[in-house]
């Protein structure tokens, strides 16, 4: 009986909602070990209905003495990791109180920044196996301005890579490999709202139906089921 009461004040006593990413990522926000206790104390504090804890209330949860927690706090406020908030009552009293928004603010900032450097790895990657896909289907290497023009196709014009490679392939299967051709394949789909490999496949599919319909003699029929493509330059 005595364990179970001891279980339940404890369980009364509440507890504390810490974001696991805090800990994984404090010190790459620039914190260390006492300052991340130190805010941990107050987000408590909080937590509790206690807005603005002072340094005496902090010190009697630490081992730091009170001139080390109010030391502690002001540094944190500096550095913009905790911001101290003015707020007026109904009766026109001003009190003071804590707010740990600058903190979530920074974690926030450091998730995006390592979001975007991931997002540019994958893209480099990206573009690299894309210059190589393209010199494995020549058979040579690039030169300077087709190299420029699929640069150009990625950051100027904004055509997904699946969708050079698959422009790519469908000058391959055509037997009409040059960027002049490929170009004119991104030009069609972005003109017709192409996006997707879906699209393009079903995009492609249609031209071919309506070339096929086309075809007046037996040798184009021939030759529109040996090559299932259309002239993109003639579209």
């Amino acid at each position: 009986m005595v364990e179970q009461n001891i279980w339940v004040k404890w369980m009364q006593h509440g507890t504390v909602s810490v974001p696991k990413i805090l800990l994984e990522k404090y010190t790459k926000i620039g914190l260390n070990e006492k300052e991340l206790i130190v805010l941990l104390h107050v987000q408590s504090f909080i937590e509790q209905g206690e807005r603005f804890p002072t340094p005496e209330l902090l010190a009697t949860r630490m081992t730091a003495l009170v001139e080390e927690c109010s030391s502690l706090l002001g540094n944190l406020c500096q550095r913009g990791f905790l911001s101290l908030e003015n707020h007026w009552d109904e009766h026109g009293i001003m009190y003071e109180f804590y707010s740990m928004e600058p903190l979530w603010l920074k974690l926030y900032q450091l998730i995006k920044y390592e979001e975007q450097q991931q997002d540019e790895q994958q893209k480099e990657t990206d573009d690299g196996q894309l210059y190589q896909r393209f010199e494995a289907e020549f058979s040579r290497p690039l030169s300077p301005i087709e190299a420029e023009t699929l640069s150009m196709w990625l950051d100027e014009d904004g055509h997904k890579t699946e969708l050079i490679i698959a422009a790519l392939r469908e000058a391959v299967v055509s037997g009409k490999l040059n960027f002049r051709y490929i170009d004119r394949i991104l030009f069609e789909w972005k003109r017709n709202g192409v996006q997707t490999l879906q699209q393009a496949k079903a995009y492609g599919e249609k031209f071919r139906k309506h070339q096929t319909k086309t075809k007046s003699t037996d040798q184009e029929r021939l030759k529109s089921n040996a090559y299932p493509s259309f002239n993109w330059l003639e579209s």
